[in-house]
């Protein structure tokens, strides 16, 4: 793994992880309302998942804060959509749950469980019928293995060969209700293996799900079918801010810690050549960025009435 790559992974999730700090700080300030459900923890996923697919469509549950940023979404933008200010993403209607950029082919936000996976199927027939090969990429939570929803588009998608990739984030607690109460099997792979290829992979090695989505991409763009990921990996924070997460125990939490997917990709910089001078440079880059995201969004005008609502029913004064 190149040198170039390991910085842009730490770069990413480091950012990832100290614009979720801070978001979860201005939402106790009462600066972000609605609900807040945060990736710390999990950024390995959402880092190695959308550097490796660069291009084509990606479709997200709302634990999308560090994948949309990954994608290419600015900082300020995404802290503005958080703070429901006009200059967010989507202009202060989605929130925390809804950060949508169709010029980036992302997606993003479904609040629905499992709701996102039938028109991301929608999305690879397109695709497919059209005769393009970049594909679609679909990422969701192991609560959603358990919806129809999820069957229905695993079996549309086997039986019309289409290039999607499933990847799932396996951590394990569907709010706060543990997989091995509602499913057989903690491994959710076991549900897809006799439709489509399957892979397991370390959700907290940034660079092991980098790789996997790069095989997987490969393999749709052949025209061979669609491709499902497992990546076992774990929240620090509860489901939303809301949640306290009494339904795990501390000894739990920190053995996933000590698989912290950040401090891996620092050790393996060391280990590689990059010095501590640039972590530390680096570092204190984010926490500038962080703080003028936080100052844009606090500047910010509110939404105006006219972007807050929009009439489908009577569009240009046509009703339809």
């Amino acid at each position: 793994m190149e040198l170039t790559k390991i910085k842009e992974f730490y770069y990413l999730m480091k950012l990832g992880r100290e614009f979720e700090i801070r978001a979860k700080q201005e939402y106790m300030k009462g600066n972000i309302a609605g609900f807040l459900h945060l990736d710390i923890g999990q950024e390995a996923g959402s880092v190695g998942s959308m550097l490796a697919f660069d291009k084509g469509d990606i479709f997200t549950h709302y634990r999308e804060h560090l994948l949309a940023i990954a994608r290419g979404m600015s900082i300020k933008e995404v802290m503005a959509e958080l703070f429901g200010k006009k200059t967010g993403v989507s202009k202060g209607k989605g929130g925390s749950m809804h950060l949508f950029e169709p010029k980036l082919n992302f997606y993003g936000g479904d609040a629905i469980v499992g709701g996102h996976l039938p028109l991301a199927v929608g999305c690879a027939y397109a695709r497919k019928i059209k005769g393009e090969n970049a594909g679609v990429f679909v990422i969701f939570g192991d609560g959603a293995t358990n919806s129809g929803a999820f069957f229905e588009s695993i079996n549309n998608a086997t039986t019309q060969k289409l290039p999607i990739i499933f990847f799932l984030e396996n951590n394990q607690y569907a709010i706060g209700t543990h997989i091995t109460q509602t499913s057989p099997f903690k491994e959710q792979y076991h549900k897809v293996k006799s439709f489509m290829p399957t892979m397991q992979v370390d959700g907290m090695d940034v660079i092991e799900v980098y790789e996997s989505v790069i095989k997987a991409k490969e393999y749709i763009e052949q025209g061979l079918g669609p491709i499902f990921i497992e990546a076992d990996t774990y929240r620090y924070e509860g489901h939303s801010v809301a949640d306290a997460g009494k339904y795990r125990s501390e000894e739990e939490l920190e053995i996933y810690k000590s698989r912290d997917p950040i401090n891996k990709i620092r050790q393996k910089g060391l280990e590689i050549g990059i010095t501590e001078e640039w972590f530390n440079e680096t570092d204190d880059k984010i926490q500038k960025e962080i703080e003028e995201a936080v100052e844009f969004a606090l500047n910010s005008p509110e939404p105006d009435e006219s972007d807050l609502y929009e009439d489908f029913y009577n569009l240009n004064g046509k009703v339809i």
